[in-house]
């Protein structure tokens, strides 16, 4: 089977990605189910990757019924080590503006209705998720982020054209919320009292998830409006963030062509170990099937 150590996955507006060479698709099945699509294989910056659009090709998946444990298992069975996530948030601070971009972490989970981990039934683990994100990751992440508005800050100086004044910011806590309705006006409120930075809705659990599959997870979350909570504007409604989101797009291509090529090829973060010592369940109390299925996740802890 192919392999690629380092996985983008794709937010709304996001389905393809330019710029990949000897491109080919695996369709993969897995213990839960089909991933939200075919995964593209290729290199990017003479870097091999797999990208996969997290609701599909043309946006047919809704943020509750994502199949994020049959995404993330099909990332790992390829070799992946790294996922850069790019998602779309509202923005609840005043000094993150739509097109802005935010490098998270940390989480707040408001959804309700998502199988977020792998470990169920006749096999438990408990993952440490102190800190969500990869801060090596993230670091790289919010370094090419800011070289990009850089780059552009210089265009617009000297009288070149550009799409956007986004600016790159690092660090902040990230409230994922169920969907697929945006929040109510008290909710928004109460959400900025907590101290939260962003809002979204498609963070975990995939982070969750990859933290259990020890793969290193980080998060490019573009602002595309002010959620409901700033009375100044008007309330968030699906054109504003269209219009936004086509916008972020092509500023987050821009930064994953920069950030691919600087990560290295070990790993040494925490996160690379994390079910080190997370496995509750005694080898020979977990039935073969199960082990033959967790084999991607679990298989190097297996006696």
């Amino acid at each position: 089977m192919p392999e690629a150590r380092i996985a983008i996955i794709g937010g709304s507006g996001l389905y393809e990605m330019e710029g990949l060479a000897d491109v080919h698709e695996v369709e993969l099945d897995t213990p839960f189910g089909e991933p939200s699509d075919s995964i593209v294989l290729g290199k990017l910056e003479g870097v091999n990757v797999a990208f996969l659009p997290r609701h599909g090709r043309g946006h047919r998946i809704s943020p509750t019924r994502l199949p994020v444990r049959a995404n993330i298992y099909a990332l790992k069975a390829l070799g992946v080590e790294r996922i850069i996530s790019i998602s779309a948030v509202g923005s609840l601070k005043e000094e993150l503006r739509p097109l802005d971009m935010v490098v998270p972490d940390q989480l707040i989970d408001r959804t309700r209705q998502r199988a977020s981990t792998f470990f169920d039934d006749n096999l438990v683990a408990h993952v440490p998720f102190a800190d969500p994100f990869c801060t090596a990751l993230s670091a790289l992440l919010y370094q090419a982020a800011g070289q990009v508005c850089a780059d552009a800050a210089v265009s617009t100086s000297t009288g070149q054209s550009r799409s956007n004044d986004a600016a790159a910011h690092l660090g902040g806590t990230y409230v994922v919320m169920e969907g697929p309705a945006f929040s109510t006006r008290a909710e928004s409120l109460m959400y900025r009292s907590w101290g939260a930075d962003i809002i979204g809705m498609t963070a975990l659990p995939e982070a969750k998830l990859a933290r259990e599959a020890e793969i290193c997870y980080a998060t490019l979350a573009c602002v595309t409006d002010y959620d409901c909570w700033r009375e100044a504007t008007e309330a968030v409604t699906v054109e504003m963030v269209v219009a936004n989101l086509m916008k972020n797009v092509s500023t987050s291509k821009e930064v994953l062509r920069r950030v691919i090529p600087r990560i290295p090829a070990e790993r040494s973060c925490l996160c690379a170990a994390a079910l080190k010592d997370a496995i509750i369940t005694s080898s020979d109390r977990i039935p073969g099937d199960l082990k033959e299925n967790m084999r991607p996740i679990i298989g190097k802890y297996l006696k």
